[in-house]
């Protein structure tokens, strides 16, 4: 069994290299983009039909906050304990039950459910939606070796983003011409389709923990791979990625339930053109993830540090995020607005990825699932958190809210960029892990 990763010092398997299996790693990898996508239009179907759910079941602000913060009620929770499961469970049906229940839970409101089962239903969603990001990218982890899993990791964040492209156009025509009802049912028919070919299609790859051998490409320092959680989680690194990643989750919980509702209300946009600028923001978004794997993978290729090609490129770019909250606090609808908010919202995402890829360069492969999965669980507190304090802020203060909302964003967005670019060193931390 191996742990610490290095690339390999020789020729990779015939097993690894075989034509057929790098094409069933990329329909697995291809599968789980999917599922990510998914996974975000679920979350953003509530926000992209603010306005009339708020109407029909007179909802004030800070009540449709509440309702959006119940959604990760138990998303932490179930968040961490899916990812220590994952380290005993095959993450294939793990996948395969979420997505099922992610229906399940969408239907209620798709039904004519009122206000109670609107929570109740938001409930249930977060807690099988919790595990969903780190478990699809163990899977994705256990079909490539350190030096080849920046792309496809950063292709299964990009599915978080491409998922809310799809949906805020596709979604808000449903809400507009079949009322927004109609959107919950189009998203629980979805999650059912996808969990019928993840049935056949779905895999585990080689590099999971029980598959690799000696001819994997790692080595591993003996007991390694009994190192505790409590000691993975003290690291500087995992705390640095963390503290980052949530700033970034912060971000995304804004823009998924009060991004359209403020470009509508605040900036006084019609619907239509609102949901083609939140579809904007989470297209760059995925073109900014794909381009930080590009740009990491050539870094590591010529020899740059991990601290550097990942941490470093994910820090800046959380204080990048961060002045373009701070000048779109000030701004007025028009051209360099929309340019804010694609700066503030559209590059943050990256850190999500680069989150992933650190702790797994760190950790023990016994102990990576557990180690993302409690990542994830601190990490989406920003999401309980997040959205029913917009919402106070709305109700007591009104554009004043919008305002004071994404200047309190830009601030976490910086504080989070420095603890990615001072506390993060993979090297470091797993030296220190093998001792």
């Amino acid at each position: 069994m191996t742990g610490i990763e290095v690339a390999p010092a020789t020729p990779a398997s015939l097993s690894e290299t075989s034509p057929g299996n790098r094409r069933r790693a990329w329909i697995v990898t291809a599968m789980l983009v999917a599922f990510m996508m998914v996974n975000f239009a679920d979350k953003a179907v509530l926000g992209l039909a603010a306005d009339p759910i708020m109407a029909d079941l007179g909802l004030s602000a800070t009540q449709f906050g509440l309702a959006n913060s119940a959604f990760f009620l138990l998303f932490s929770l179930f968040g961490a304990v899916g990812g220590l499961l994952a380290d005993r469970v095959s993450p294939r049906w793990l996948l395969l039950g979420m997505a099922l229940l992610w229906s399940v839970s969408q239907s209620p409101m798709a039904l004519g459910g009122g206000v109670a089962m609107l929570f109740a239903s938001r409930i249930l969603l977060g807690a099988t939606e919790g595990p969903a990001f780190p478990i699809a990218q163990q899977t994705a982890l256990s079909w490539f070796p350190n030096h080849r899993r920046n792309l496809p990791t950063a292709l299964i964040t990009a599915g978080t983003t491409l998922g809310v492209v799809i949906a805020a156009p596709g979604l808000t025509w449903v809400v507009r011409q079949y009322g927004w009802r109609s959107a919950f049912a189009v998203v629980a028919i979805v999650g059912v389709l996808w969990a019928v070919v993840w049935a056949f299609v779905g895999r585990q790859g080689r590099h999971a923990v029980a598959a690799e051998d000696a001819t994997a490409e790692t080595t591993e320092k003996p007991g390694s791979s009994a190192v505790g959680y409590r000691r993975i989680i003290a690291t500087r690194s995992w705390i640095g990625v963390t503290a980052g990643f949530a700033s970034t989750y912060w971000i995304l919980a804004l823009a998924l339930v009060w991004l359209p509702s403020y470009l509508h209300n605040g900036l006084g946009y019609r619907t239509t053109t609102a949901a083609n600028l939140v579809a904007l923001v989470w297209a760059v978004s995925a073109v900014a993830v794909v381009g930080q794997a590009g740009l990491t993978g050539w870094l590591l290729r010529r020899g740059v540090s991990s601290r550097w090609a990942r941490a470093r490129v994910g820090g800046i770019t959380l204080i990048l995020a961060a002045a373009g909250c701070l000048a779109l606090a000030g701004g007025q609808r028009g051209p360099l607005t929309v340019l804010f908010m694609v700066l503030a919202f559209g590059i943050c995402g990256v850190m999500a990825s680069i989150a992933v890829t650190t702790v797994a360069e760190f950790a023990p492969p016994g102990r990576r699932g557990g180690a993302l999965g409690l990542m994830n669980a601190v990490v989406t507190v920003a999401g309980l958190l997040g959205p029913v304090l917009i919402g106070r802020l709305v109700d007591t203060q009104g554009l004043a809210g919008y305002r004071n909302s994404i200047v309190l964003s830009g601030v976490l967005l910086l504080l989070g960029g420095l603890a990615a670019c001072t506390l993060v060193d993979p090297d470091r931390d797993r030296r220190r892990l093998a001792r």
